[in-house]
């Protein structure tokens, strides 16, 4: 219900010259309307006093006449053409959910087994099952106790934020506390990273009154906050009480406080889209043509069991086979339409499949995780966006050089291309990393295992051709995939580590 009243306060026409005609078509309903009502079907060379008396139903026929549902037909169809409207149309390759950042608090309170196991463990399960549902978007990670820190910067792999939320603990924070205002200092630094408006969500069982201005005294351009209150009802909330610009959302049980958090994230999602001039607004006006449609189908014909005809083809329709459901889509949707519809199901598959416009099939494909497909496709469209769009099908895809080289294109179709420079820079890193790795498993230097005579031609092509002479009883070599898996490394430890430089280093 609050989205349906949001979506009416922003409510405007796109071609509001259109709703001139509707005077007009008033004016013909109510001219013929009155002139029906005077003389139609009169008998000729009776007296009105005797026909009148001798008429039986005329007064339940004249109720509904034709020209009813002809003036509402036109009034619907003037009110599609002045194009309402109420949102905005979301640009494709940015993430069509918002943004999240969620901060979580890692203090020795959430220790607490008053939520069993414990607080910090019941959240750490409601942040999986959250990211999870949110798939495709974009979700980051913060940690804060008496220091804050990002865990993770945004990204749309749910198994990076599982093995860094599992490696929190009160253990790894270097001071004890619970600073809410760093982290969210962080936090919004993190959504000002990207063009597509976000939110954070705050996880935690309690806020001092110290942190309260961070939560108080928000502009409208700020984020939104939503806070999991992560302790019992009957805990003391502290300065949660006195908080006015935040959603207070109570942990459940079951999937309640998920579902509220969603709704808050995609409506102000929408909000911040009504506000970007850049994109284009949505017209509305087609769901008005329906009804119009539909009426004037019966408007002609003579009696008025054409209403019943109606209900009854409904009726048909809905129990009639699936392939003639689908031919009656064909007849009303073009393949783009009908791909847009699944693409907003999240049938990304179906999608892909559907669609004919090049650009649109692609990025259905990509959102399946039809990788090689995408990728295929982008290739073969000259702007920096589709180049964007190969980079990012070809990363997936494993196929790192490739990728460099899209990205690459797309800086020279369009130098002044933030988000292309900078997926360029994490593409050339993974290359230089992944064939770095690949090098030291062929030399055996990780794993003590010496060469007689190594020979890399690695000035053009890195480790393109390699002649080795090996001992006996060499051990298999790892692929650089399996190199990476096989590493055994204790988040803990590393998140311990990564935090107390981090803090040494803001201490300075």
């Amino acid at each position: 219900m609050d989205s349906v009243l949001d979506s009416l306060s922003v409510l405007h026409l796109l071609r509001p010259w259109w709703l001139l005609l509707v005077l007009p078509v008033l004016l013909l309903w109510w001219r013929v309307r009155r002139t029906r009502g005077k003389a139609a079907d009169q008998p000729s060379g009776i007296a009105r006093h005797l026909a009148e008396a001798l008429t039986v139903g005329e007064a339940g026929a004249r109720r509904v006449q034709p020209i009813d549902g002809a003036a509402l037909a036109m009034v619907l169809l003037t009110l599609a053409a002045a194009g309402p409207t109420w949102s905005r149309v979301p640009n494709p390759f940015l993430a069509q959910t918002a943004p999240l950042v969620v901060v979580l608090e890692v203090s020795d309170s959430m220790q607490n087994p008053d939520v069993p196991p414990t607080r910090l463990d019941r959240a750490r399960f409601k942040i999986i099952d959250l990211i999870e549902r949110r798939a495709g978007a974009s979700t980051a990670l913060v940690a804060y106790a008496g220091t804050a820190h990002r865990v993770a910067p945004l990204t749309d792999d749910p198994n990076i934020l599982k093995a860094l939320l599992d490696g929190l603990g009160p253990e790894v924070m270097p001071a004890d506390g619970d600073n809410a205002s760093a982290a969210m200092q962080l936090a919004e630094a993190e959504l000002a990273r990207v063009e597509t408006p976000g939110a954070i969500l705050f996880v935690l069982d309690g806020l001092n009154s110290v942190d309260l201005p961070a939560f108080t005294n928000r502009s409208e351009a700020d984020p939104p906050v939503m806070v999991l209150f992560a302790a019992p009802e009957t805990a003391t909330k502290g300065a949660l009480d006195n908080i006015t610009g935040a959603e207070i959302i109570q942990m459940t049980a079951d999937d309640a406080d998920l579902d509220r958090i969603e709704r808050a994230a995609q409506a102000a999602y929408r909000a911040a889209l009504l506000g970007d001039d850049r994109l284009d607004w949505e017209d509305r006006g087609w769901m008005l043509a329906w009804p119009a449609a539909v009426i004037l189908l019966f408007w002609f014909r003579k009696g008025w069991t054409a209403r019943w005809a109606l209900v009854l083809g409904l009726a048909l329709g809905l129990s009639g086979p699936k392939r003639a459901e689908a031919d009656v889509i064909d007849w009303f949707f073009t393949p783009d339409q009908q791909g847009m519809m699944a693409y907003r199901d999240k049938d990304f598959a179906k999608a892909g499949e559907l669609f004919l416009d090049p650009m649109w099939r692609a990025y259905a494909k990509f959102r399946a995780g039809q990788y090689a497909d995408a990728a295929e496709i982008f290739a073969r469209i000259e702007t920096a966006e589709a180049a964007m769009g190969e980079g990012m099908s070809r990363i997936r895809n494993r196929e790192y050089r490739p990728g460099v080289a899209a990205f690459e294109r797309a800086l020279e179709l369009r130098p002044d291309y933030p988000e292309a420079q900078h997926n360029l820079e994490v593409a050339r890193y993974i290359v230089d990393y992944v064939e770095t790795a690949r090098e030291q498993s062929d030399t055996g230097e990780e794993s003590g295992i010496g060469a007689d005579d190594v020979v890399f031609d690695n000035e053009a092509q890195r480790g393109a051709e390699t002649q080795q002479e090996y001992q006996e009883e060499v051990p298999e070599f790892q692929t650089a995939e399996q190199w990476m898996r096989s590493v055994d490394t204790d988040m803990s430890d590393f998140l311990r580590t990564r935090f107390r430089l981090e803090a040494a280093e803001d201490g300075q």
